[in-house]
C-alpha cells in the first residue's frame, strides 16, 4: 500500500501552526485572569482542606471528572490526602466511601451538573464542607456550596465553543494553586514528597541512603599496609571493585588503592612483587558516613573525579566500600 507523502492531502501547515497558537494564546489568558480570584474564597477553601480530619474527596463528572482525578493525586502527593469518586457512582453506593471527617472539592463548568447536584442534601445530611470550583457563580453548586472558587473563562479555546478546552485549563490550574499552596502551609519537604514517590527517580534520590548499596564484610577488599602490590591486585581482582581499601590491624582506614594507582605504579616501574601498598597508596582518600544519601554519594564522586568511596564508622573504621557502578544500578541518575 501507497503511503502519500505528508501534508500531500494535508491542511495548510501554516494554518495549523496559527491555530495551535491561537489555543495557546486563549488558555493563556484564561489562567492569568485567575489571578485575582486568588482570593478570601481560595483561602477559606484551602483552610477547610487543611483542617480536614479526613480526605478530600474529589467529585467531576466528564471533562471535569478528569481533571478532578488529576487535582486530586496532586493533592494526595503534596502532603493532602485525597482521593476522587465518580458522582454517578456516588448515588449508587459510593456514597459509602466518604465520611463526616472528610472535606468535598466538587467540579462543575455549568455548576448545574445533575449528578452533583443530588448529592448535595446528602452532604448537608452528613454536615461535610463543600468545596465547588465553578465557571459560573450564579449556579446551584456555587450557592449551596459552603465555599465557592470562581473559575470561569472568557471562552473556550475550541473554535466551536463546545469542547472544554480554557475551563478545563482553569480548574486544573485553580487546583494546582490549592495543592501547592496546602503543600507550603503544611511545611511539607522534599523528603516527604519521596516518600509519597518512592519508585521514582526524586524518590530514590532523597531517601536511598549509601548503606543500602555498600559492600560489607567479605565482600570489601582490604589489605594491610605492609601487604606487596601484586598481593592487592590479587584482592582487587577477587572482589571486584576496582580497589582495596588499605587498613591496620584493627580496622582503621590508613588509605585506597585503585586502578588509578595501579597505572602510576605500571608508569613509574614499581616492582611489584616487593613494593608494598601502603608506600604507593592515597593516604587522604575520601570517607563517608553510612547515612550518606546515595545521591550526595555520587556528587562527592563526580565533583572528586573518584570512582570509589570508603564508608567509615565514627572512628574512622572501615564498615563498606561503594563504587560508581553501585550508584549506576540504583539509578539515582
Amino acid at each position: 500500500m501507497h503511503i502519500p507523502e505528508a501534508n500531500v492531502l494535508g491542511p495548510d501547515p501554516g494554518r495549523l501552526l496559527t491555530l495551535g497558537r491561537a489555543v495557546l494564546e486563549i488558555e493563556s489568558r484564561a489562567i492569568n485572569d485567575l489571578i485575582d480570584r486568588v482570593d478570601a474564597s481560595f483561602a477559606r477553601a484551602a483552610d477547610y482542606m487543611l483542617g480536614c480530619r479526613g480526605r478530600i474527596v474529589v467529585l467531576g463528572m466528564g471533562k471535569s471528572g478528569h481533571i478532578g482525578g488529576k487535582i486530586a493525586a496532586t493533592l494526595a502527593s503534596t502532603g493532602s490526602p485525597a482521593f476522587f469518586v465518580h458522582p454517578g457512582e456516588a448515588s449508587h453506593g459510593d456514597m459509602g466511601m466518604i465520611t463526616t471527617d472528610d472535606v468535598v472539592l466538587a467540579l462543575s463548568n455549568s455548576g448545574e451538573t445533575r449528578e452533583l447536584v443530588v448529592l448535595i442534601p446528602l452532604l448537608r445530611r452528613l454536615g461535610i464542607p463543600l468545596v465547588t470550583m465553578t465557571g459560573n457563580p450564579d449556579s446551584i453548586l456555587a450557592k449551596q456550596a459552603t465555599v465557592h472558587i470562581n473559575v470561569a473563562v472568557t471562552e473556550e479555546a475550541c473554535p466551536l465553543g463546545l469542547a472544554p478546552t480554557s475551563s478545563t485549563t482553569a480548574a486544573l490550574a485553580m487546583g494546582d494553586a490549592l495543592a501547592i499552596s496546602m503543600l507550603q502551609a503544611r511545611g511539607f519537604t522534599e523528603e516527604d514528597f519521596a516518600l509519597a514517590h518512592p519508585g521514582g527517580t526524586l524518590g530514590r534520590r532523597l531517601l536511598l541512603k549509601i548503606s543500602d548499596l555498600i559492600h560489607t564484610g567479605m565482600e570489601m577488599p582490604t589489605v594491610g599496609p605492609a601487604c606487596a602490590i601484586s598481593e592487592a591486585l590479587v584482592e582487587m581482582t577477587s572482589k571486584g571493585l576496582g580497589m582495596t581499601a588499605v587498613i591496620d590491624s584493627e580496622g582503621g582506614v590508613l588509605g585506597i588503592f585503585t586502578d588509578g594507582d595501579l597505572r602510576r605504579v605500571i608508569d613509574q616501574k614499581f616492582d611489584i612483587t616487593a613494593t608494598p601498598i601502603g608506600s604507593v597508596m592515597t593516604p587522604d582518600c575520601t570517607m563517608v558516613a553510612a547515612d550518606l544519601l546515595a545521591a550526595e554519594a555520587l556528587r562527592i564522586m563526580q565533583d572528586r573525579k573518584i570512582n570509589a568511596l570508603l564508608v567509615v564508622d565514627d572512628k574512622k573504621h572501615l564498615a563498606g566500600v561503594l563504587n560508581m557502578h553501585d550508584l549506576l544500578r540504583s539509578r539515582v541518575l
